[in-house]
C-alpha cells in the first residue's frame, strides 16, 4: 500500500487534524527565494523580508569586493606585472556587467534560450557581484522575480477563471435534453 492512501482531492488527515488548511482549487502563486509566496497579498513579514534581502545582498557585495580586494593585493606580490593586474579588473568588471544585466531581465521575462543560458553561466558566476547588486537594486523596487510570477499567476489564474465559468451544467444533461439517446454500455 503507498504513503498516500486518500482519494486524491482529499486532504491528508494529518493536516486536517493539525488544523492545516487546504489549498484551493485552480493555479498556485509559484514562492520565490526568500519570500515563498508572501509577495502574493504582500503580508506575513514581506517588507521585513524584502528589505532583509536587500541589506544582505549589498552586505555580500561589499564583502566580495574585500575578498576581490585581497585576491588583487595577493597578485601585487607576486609581482605578476600590471598587465594581468590590469586583466583581472578588466575580466571581473566585465563579466560583472554581464551577470547584472542577465540577472536584471532574469526578474522580468523567462530566458528565451535555456541553452544560451547555461553557456553563460561561467561568466555570470565570475561576475557574481554583478548578479548581486541586481538582487539588491530590484529588492528595493518589489521582490526579486515578483513582477514575472504575479503576472504569470494572474495569466494562469483568469485562464483558470474563464475554463472554469465555461464549464456550467451537467454536459450529460444537456445531450439528453437536445434528444438524443444516452449510450448504454
Amino acid at each position: 500500500m503507498s504513503e498516500n492512501s486518500e482519494a486524491p482531492g482529499t486532504p491528508p488527515t494529518d493536516a486536517v487534524a493539525s488544523g492545516g488548511t487546504t489549498t484551493a482549487p485552480g493555479p498556485q502563486p509559484e514562492p520565490l527565494r526568500f519570500f515563498g509566496t508572501t509577495w502574493v497579498d504582500r503580508d506575513g513579514g514581506y517588507g521585513l523580508r524584502r528589505a532583509g534581502a536587500a541589506i544582505g545582498s549589498l552586505a555580500a557585495a561589499a564583502a566580495a569586493c574585500f575578498v576581490l580586494r585581497f585576491a588583487y593585493q595577493g597578485l601585487e606580490i607576486a609581482e605578476v606585472g600590471s598587465l594581468i593586474g590590469m586583466l583581472v579588473i578588466l575580466m571581473f568588471g566585465i563579466c560583472s556587467a554581464i551577470a547584472f544585466r542577465k540577472t536584471w531581465e532574469g526578474f522580468g521575462a523567462r530566458p528565451a534560450d535555456p541553452d544560451r543560458e547555461d553557456n553563460l553561466r561561467g561568466l555570470t558566476s565570475i561576475g557574481f557581484i554583478g548578479s548581486l547588486l541586481a538582487y539588491f537594486c530590484r529588492s528595493l523596487l518589489e521582490a526579486p522575480g515578483e513582477k514575472l510570477r504575479r503576472t504569470e499567476y494572474e495569466t494562469a489564474l483568469a485562464q483558470y477563471t474563464k475554463r472554469r465559468s465555461a464549464r456550467t451544467g451537467n454536459p450529460a444533461a444537456r445531450r439528453t435534453a437536445k434528444g438524443k439517446r444516452p449510450r448504454n454500455r
